[in-house]
């Protein structure tokens, strides 16, 4: 499939690996995080398959800014 054929819906869900390298983080820590319930929210598309909404991403990235490091 080209890039051309992609819905814009489509590039605003991404898989396990797609999500940490959007985050920056290890596709390992991010299952970790998923696993302690500290990560972005996620869907379970299917028994193995989680799906992370970039919007969620987004919003769990503006709740973890601090201004201090004494935060």
């Amino acid at each position: 499939m080209s890039n051309s054929t992609i819905q814009p819906e489509m590039l605003r869900h991404m898989r396990t690996d797609e999500a940490a390298n959007y985050l920056r983080l290890s596709r390992s820590t991010l299952e970790k995080l998923r696993l302690s319930g500290l990560g972005p929210p996620y869907i379970k598309s299917g028994q193995r398959i989680v799906i992370y909404k970039l919007e969620d991403l987004d919003g769990w990235l503006e709740g973890r800014k601090h201004l201090s490091t004494s935060e």
